[in-house]
């Protein structure tokens, strides 16, 4: 049934459980304190949650060093709190989305300890081995300027081991039959328990041929897909796949599949990298081209729309003149910069704290054709700490009140401690201020998350980019079922007027109604609406408004 594709107009909301709520005051965050937290998740809207690395590690990649797929670090609790938070999530209508994290697991997983200490162990071939460097070990590495090689001798293996990541991370040989049917255990584990999906990490290296053989472009092993889809419709037919593949436009139907038959979303790198170049250089075409790019996939298939993510923004798309305008916007200190290609900057700070440029961004964001995915505290637009290495200063702890460590913990000593300095303190950007403050960040996107949900046309509809006539403005019509939204959005600073044609007939297109405030704006004889947008200003209309839907027959 197609009403039955939850993530087609899900809110989608990432969250790290170390660092969101400490229900025990050690200073580290856990199940039980997230599961106290879900009654303001519920009351912001989201409709899922998406959890960050949370099983066994020694954290030297944030959790995503994994060393027991099947557990929950001791520091979090026990898989008992994992199962009563699954369960409240449940009851208030959430659904419950984990990092699936197998290109790679912690070397000191029991599985490589296994393979490495004995040549005829029967994990042996779970990872990949050469007796010599291969000549490519310079080569496609994830971390340059940080990592030096992807192949690392082992005393005890005596033997070389391939690492797509950080040489503690060896990757698994997802070629051996035995590794594919352990990941599939996993992932029927976890469903088992409560969850509805998985944020698959690193896909393009999951199914890539490994070796030291392999030299150029990776070769793709995409029946591995399918093998994923296919265990995942069997166990529970409503739990979704969420790939992390960047990847460009000519291969989306490898990922989705032409008949649907593979991945079930992929986030949009494309457009992301396309949205921070729009936003440093008020130019909306490329954004537009970008969206036009990535239109064709499988009506079942959905993008993930996203801003700011746990890892730093990642611009390697982009060309170099794009990337600089970027840079020299968002990200001009070398020490906001990482590995040679992106920002590692938290969103807020990007844009200095306007407010005007954030909620843009954000109503942007909430209209781009997919699902919206949400990074936890960018709801009240929370800060960086660039004293911290690489992609943790833009994964501090939540702040909830302007007391003591934010609220996070009791601690006075916590593992990573909250921002307490500067405006992004957790003094001056909390969730308690913000609740009583009617103009708030979190009020305002409260009530655009609401607004999206009652949008359904941008999740499922077919987009079409309005021809605007300026350059920083972005018009995007979204068709489904009869039924048109039409989203305006001025990047520029300064303001705008527009005569616009929607491209929907008469009568529907000779009325609009703003979504966001109720205005009506009526047509002019050429059928044209003359709109006005400030700098930075957006508007979310209803073409045809409610006249026109009290009409039509239901569908």
């Amino acid at each position: 049934m197609i009403n039955d594709l939850w993530y087609k107009n899900a809110v989608i909301y990432c969250l790290s459980v170390g660092t969101f709520m400490d229900a025990d005051g050690d200073g580290i965050g856990d199940f039980a304190g997230l599961e106290r937290r879900l009654d303001y998740l519920q009351g912001l809207g989201v409709t899922a949650v998406w959890l960050m690395p949370f099983q066994p590690s020694p954290k030297r990649d944030g959790g995503y060093d994994i060393a027991d797929h099947y557990g929950v670090d001791p520091a979090y609790g026990s898989l008992g709190d994992f199962v009563a938070f699954t369960h409240a999530a449940k009851q208030r209508g959430l659904r419950v989305l984990i990092d699936l994290v197998v290109n790679h697991t912690s070397d000191q997983h029991r599985w490589f300890q296994s393979a490495r200490s004995d040549p005829d162990s029967p994990y042996r071939d779970w990872y990949v081995w050469s007796k010599e460097k291969p000549a490519t070990a310079s080569e496609g590495m994830v971390f340059p300027g940080v990592q030096k090689t992807t192949w690392t001798w082992d005393a005890q293996a005596k033997a070389y081991y391939f690492h797509r990541f950080f040489d503690f991370q060896p990757d698994l040989n997802t070629a051996n039959p035995a590794v594919l049917a352990e990941i599939l255990k996993i992932m029927g584990f976890w469903i088992e328990l409560g969850v509805s999906g998985f944020r698959m990490d690193a896909v393009p290296f999951v199914i890539a041929r490994k070796g030291a053989d392999v030299a150029g472009a990776p070769t793709e092993q995409f029946d591995m897909l399918r093998d994923f889809r296919e265990f995942l419709q069997w166990r529970k037919g409503d739990a979704i796949i969420l790939a992390e593949a960047n990847i460009l436009p000519k291969q989306d139907l490898d990922y989705f599949g032409d008949d649907a038959d593979r991945m079930h979303m992929m986030f949009n790198f494309q457009i992301n990298q396309a949205t921070f170049y729009a936003l440093a250089g008020h130019d909306a075409r490329p954004l537009a081209k970008a969206i036009e790019r990535t239109k064709p996939r499988p009506l079942s298939c959905q993008w993930g729309i996203f801003l700011r993510n746990h890892d730093e923004l990642d611009l390697g798309r982009l060309t170099e003149k794009q990337r600089q305008t970027v840079f020299e916007e968002f990200g001009p200190e070398k020490g906001m910069q990482l590995y040679d290609r992106g920002i590692r900057r938290r969103f807020a700070p990007m844009l200095d704290g306007d407010p005007r440029r954030i909620r843009l961004a954000y109503s942007l964001m909430f209209t781009l054709p997919g699902t919206p995915v949400l990074r936890y505290g960018d709801e009240i637009g929370m800060g960086d700490d660039l004293s911290l290495k690489e992609r943790d200063c833009a994964r501090t702890p939540m702040q909830w009140t302007p007391e003591a460590q934010g609220g996070f913990t009791r601690s006075a000593t916590p593992t990573m401690p909250p921002i307490d300095h500067g405006p992004y303190g957790y003094a001056h950007v909390n969730v308690a201020d913000q609740r009583h403050d009617p103009g708030s960040l979190l009020n305002w996107m409260q009530s655009v998350i609401r607004l999206r949900k009652e949008a359904p046309e941008i999740g499922w509809g077919d987009v079409t980019a309005l021809e605007t006539g300026r350059p920083a403005v972005l018009a995007l019509r979204y068709d489904w079922r009869g039924n048109a939204v039409l989203c305006v959005h001025n990047l520029g600073p300064g303001p705008t007027e527009l005569a616009l044609d929607t491209g929907v007939a008469a009568p529907d297109g000779l009325v609009l109604v703003d979504l966001l405030t109720g205005a009506r704006s009526e047509a002019d004889e050429d059928g044209r609406h003359c709109l006005y947008l400030e700098g930075y200003g957006y508007h979310w209309f209803r073409v045809g408004g409610l006249d026109a839907l009290l009409k039509r027959k239901p569908t």
